[in-house]
């Protein structure tokens, strides 16, 4: 099949729903030769931060030479950009060629009574078989949905599992309490292999600490309140950390966000662990080039100035908290319009709460999922602060009025979740 074919195919699987547990895809991953194993894995779980923890990893240890895998969900723009080597999507190509082979796996194990698998579990094996074909050094891999039960937690022995801030999301599958969400995020810690986690509320943090010690892996907390920012503007920030127990001055990242901050030093005290443990070379050069020049896109990322506009893909309430925070630190005196869209099954209730205070002007619009708040609900909710909101046909319809009631002096946002970000992003990169 060809690229256009590979994607129809992968896509729609979707039928067959989200399901939790490891028995599908470790059937599938068999007939494939188990392409996992042999694999050097950094895994990344957590309710935010992932993908930029995974960013910052990725960097530094590309930076020193290496080539790494990089396996995220969702993707913004092209669906490729779930699977990298060293910030390079995967050749369409190669999805081609691969989804043909993984395909016919999935007929084969069909054909033994076996139910298919789900859409991210295909493309999970998709991402294992190109990262072993490449022979890549290491592979930063990211938690689709919790930890124990996802797809990529048919790893065995990861050189380390790291684990960023746990909140409350997704709870129809990971539970209604911190305790029962980290509980599911602590299921990629595993026997022996060292941990890494982001000093977590005590619920959590007291169900990683007591899942780390039946397995006696050894538990690192990173150490966020030691953290000195040193500057601070929309251009980046500056700050001192720890790299084990040395301390690195004025590393620099160009991501917005003090969550970022903390992100970063999540990352590096995962570095440390790859140096220390598995005596990985990691150079002061790759450190302080890899934190620089990490991306990761549609996380309050600028797109345009005059008027300053932002994307930012908070879809949970502590999402919007950390974006919340970013614009009163930043952009007090700018007047805002906001341009959102969330899916039904969040707190949207929550998320309006941190945001609707903040803006000037207010646009709904329908991020492109079925699961999409009707406008009329969405505006009847920001109704309870006192505003009105104008609904919007489409997302480019909701760019376009966004611009034209904006003065150059102006801030604009796009925020409330990922899959309405990633058209955001490709149109207002077009009009740029």
């Amino acid at each position: 099949m060809n690229y256009e074919q590979a994607l129809d195919y992968i896509h729609s699987i979707y039928k067959f729903g989200s399901k939790l547990g490891l028995d599908n895809i470790n059937y599938l991953l068999q007939l494939m030769g188990n392409p996992q194993q042999g694999l050097k894995v950094i895994h990344v779980a957590g309710t935010n931060g992932k993908g930029s923890t995974c960013a910052y990893i990725r960097s530094v240890l590309a930076e020193q030479g290496f080539r790494v895998g990089l396996y995220t969900s969702p993707y913004l723009e092209e669906f490729t950009e779930r699977i990298q080597i060293n910030g390079v999507n995967i050749p369409k190509e190669n999805l081609a060629e691969i989804t043909t082979f993984v395909k016919e796996k999935v007929e084969l194990m069909l054909s033994h009574g076996k139910n298919h698998p789900t859409e991210f579990e295909v493309v999970t094996a998709i991402g294992f078989e190109y990262f072993k074909r490449q022979k890549i050094d290491y592979l930063v891999l990211e938690v689709g949905l919790g930890g124990r039960g996802d797809s990529t937690n048919v790893i065995d022995a990861p050189l380390v599992s790291v684990i960023t801030p746990i909140a409350y999301d997704h709870m129809d599958y990971l539970g209604d309490t911190l305790g029962k969400i980290a509980f599911e995020k602590a299921g990629i810690i595993k026997a022996n292999c060292p941990v890494v986690t982001y000093l977590q509320k005590d619920e959590a943090m007291e169900v990683i600490e007591e899942v780390s010690r039946a397995v006696n892996a050894p538990l690192n907390i990173a150490p966020i309140k030691q953290i000195e920012l040193v500057s601070y503007d929309d251009s980046g920030q500056c700050f001192h950390g720890f790299y084990g127990n040395e301390k690195i001055e004025n590393l620099k990242i160009s991501m917005l966000g003090e969550h970022q901050i903390e992100n970063a030093a999540v990352a590096l005290t995962a570095l440390n662990i790859l140096a220390s443990v598995h005596q990985i070379p990691i150079s002061k050069k790759a450190l302080y080039d890899g934190f620089m020049n990490a991306k990761w896109p549609g996380r309050l990322e600028i797109i345009t100035r005059n008027p300053t506009t932002i994307i930012d893909g908070a879809h949970n309430v502590h999402g919007m908290q950390a974006l919340t925070k970013t614009i009163k630190k930043l952009y007090t005196e700018k007047s805002m319009t906001l341009v959102i869209g969330i899916l039904g099954d969040k707190d949207v209730e929550g998320m309006l709460g941190e945001i609707v205070p903040l803006a000037n002007r207010i646009i709904l619009t329908k991020p492109n999922n079925p699961r999409a708040m009707a406008l009329d609900k969405l505006a009847e909710m920001i109704g309870v602060y006192g505003k009105t909101a104008k609904k919007s046909i489409s997302i480019f319809h909701a760019i376009q009025e966004a611009l034209d009631c904006s003065t150059p002096d102006d801030l604009i946002v796009f925020c409330g979740s990922l899959y309405m970000i990633g058209d955001v992003r490709s149109i207002l990169k077009e009009k740029k």
